[in-house]
């Protein structure tokens, strides 16, 4: 069954990042549900004039840098150095699981909004950093105050030391791999420390240094040099330790050919009859093929380059570890990209226009697929916060003066061991307005086992008239009570339960969401 929301529905994040790498971890929440608010200074993020443009976008507003990362998401225009814009944006961190920058380390500090800073309004609150070289509390880098773009990271991560096709002529990787990387693993990290936060009702920072993306990228330098004392070097379009592994001229382009196992081996030699590959004394193992890799890649490109992609593709296809090159043509092209919905459309925001087309997410989850929305207009969602903020405001204020004790009954409701289903009425109860929204309440303090028994840190607040003694004949405290007869707008859910002795009665108080 196809769902109309993503799996990371309910889960509200704070976006302050810019440029590449925190957008993509935020896009690949975005793109399975998430709530993503975009902040932004008044100039945008500065990906917005990056470009490219299309020819029908003459006032250069829709970068495709911007749209294909900031999809699905809201933005918001604040400027954080301006005192009502900052407890604007206070009053929104306390309402969010998730936020997210990329700023040099000491910024957010210099803004009074630091991870500790922000703890304070929500202690649940899941903070996330990706920099170039780190955050002091995980080791301070020499070099932690130095600004870093991708080419940077690859660069001092090693990725550039092994790229190219001698030590003398080494390349950039083409994409932006050390601002995707890193992305990725932040997206991993805030998702684990979000799992954590709601299960014990603490916060997490999370930190991504790309210098140390990188160097766990290429994993297979470290080791080498550990095991060899041998310095690893750039391979060209092969393998150190495989063959044939590597990238083969064809006639019309280039094609790729991974061969490990030996079965794969055989297969590719009788399909190839040369004599020479067929020769097992020197080509019969992986070590064999390793050793001998520089002749055996030079025979197996003097046969590559004799033949068309297509040609190749019906000889080799599904035979062994092999496809073509391709550019973005002919990815755009591939039957595999259309029936996976690997590139996906997305609307213009002027109807009628033609739509955007970006990669889609590649994390799948069966029965959950919905259309993605188009980017935001530079703080085109302002007053929509702005209004929720108040109604949020108004709403406690209201709830708090109606269920209040002077003429309401509190009585708590949760699930204890065996699935069984407990009420127990409150002595007392108070709501506690401030940074959040707390109830507090005094129990007796025999309830202590029973309270003891919470699977859930999830509980039921109920509030009956005092008035209404028809309505409290339906409630009891016995532990197979239930709470079928209780009206929904009585009752208020709490998060982060905590109990604690309180001279002769047990306190207990929760968040309360609204």
């Amino acid at each position: 069954m196809k769902r109309s929301t993503g799996i990371l529905d309910g889960i509200r994040i704070l976006d302050l990042s810019r440029m590449l790498s925190g957008p993509y971890a935020t896009m690949m929440l975005a793109d399975h549900g998430a709530e993503v608010i975009k902040i932004e200074e008044k100039n945008g993020d500065s990906s917005r004039r990056s470009g490219p443009f299309r020819k029908d976008d003459k006032n250069q507003e829709w970068a495709g840098y911007f749209v294909s990362l900031n999809r699905q998401k809201k933005s918001i225009c604040l400027d954080l150095k301006n005192e009502i814009d900052k407890e604007f944006f206070k009053n929104l961190v306390k309402n969010v699981d998730i936020l997210l920058e990329n700023f040099r380390p000491g910024v957010m500090q210099r803004l009074g909004l630091s991870f500790y800073e922000l703890k304070k309004l929500n202690p649940q609150l899941v903070y996330g950093s990706i920099t170039g070289f780190g955050l002091k509390e995980f080791g301070e880098s020499p070099y932690s105050n130095w600004p870093s773009y991708d080419v940077v990271a690859q660069a001092m991560g090693g990725l550039i030391s092994l790229t190219g096709f001698d030590e003398k002529n080494v390349v950039k990787v083409g994409p932006g791999v050390a601002d995707i990387f890193s992305g990725a693993l932040m997206s991993f990290g805030l998702l684990a420390a979000l799992t954590k936060a709601k299960k014990t009702g603490v916060g997490q920072l999370v930190e991504v240094s790309m210098y140390d993306a990188i160097v766990s990228m290429c994993e297979r330098a470290i080791y080498q040099f550990d095991l060899t004392n041998n310095i690893p070097k750039p391979d060209g379009n092969g393998h150190p330790l495989l063959a044939p592994f590597g990238i083969y001229k064809a006639l019309d382009g280039f094609i790729a050919i991974g061969i490990v196992e030996d079965t794969y081996w055989h297969i590719l030699k009788k399909i190839i009859s040369d004599k020479n590959l067929l020769n097992d004394k020197k080509y019969g193992t992986i070590s064999l093929r390793a050793k001998n890799r520089h002749s055996l890649n030079d025979s197996l490109n003097k046969w590559t380059i004799t033949y068309k992609k297509s040609d190749l593709i019906k000889m080799l296809g599904g035979k062994i570890p092999f496809g073509p090159v391709n550019n973005a043509y002919e990815i755009f092209n591939d039957v595999h990209t259309q029936k996976r919905e690997t590139v996906v459309e997305i609307d213009h925001f002027q109807p009628g226009k033609k739509p955007w087309r970006v990669a889609a997410n590649p994390v799948k989850f069966l029965g959950y697929k919905f259309k993605l929305a188009r980017p935001p207009m530079l703080g085109e969602h302002n007053s929509y916060y702005f209004s929720k903020q108040k109604e949020h405001n108004e709403d406690i204020t209201i709830q708090s003066k109606i269920y209040s004790s002077g003429s309401c009954s509190c009585f708590i409701n949760f699930v204890g061991v065996s699935e069984q289903k407990y009420l127990i009425a409150c002595n007392s109860f108070k709501w506690l307005e401030g940074k959040s929204f707390y109830l507090i309440c005094l129990i007796d303090s025999f309830q202590k086992d029973l309270l003891d028994t919470l699977i859930d840190k999830e509980i039921k607040f109920v509030f009956v008239e005092k008035n209404n003694s028809e309505r409290i004949k339906h409630l009891s405290t016995s532990p197979n009570s239930i709470d079928k007869n209780i009206g929904e707008s009585d009752t208020f859910i709490g998060a982060h339960v905590k109990i604690q002795e309180f001279e002769k009665e047990l306190m207990l108080s929760a968040k309360i969401k609204i």
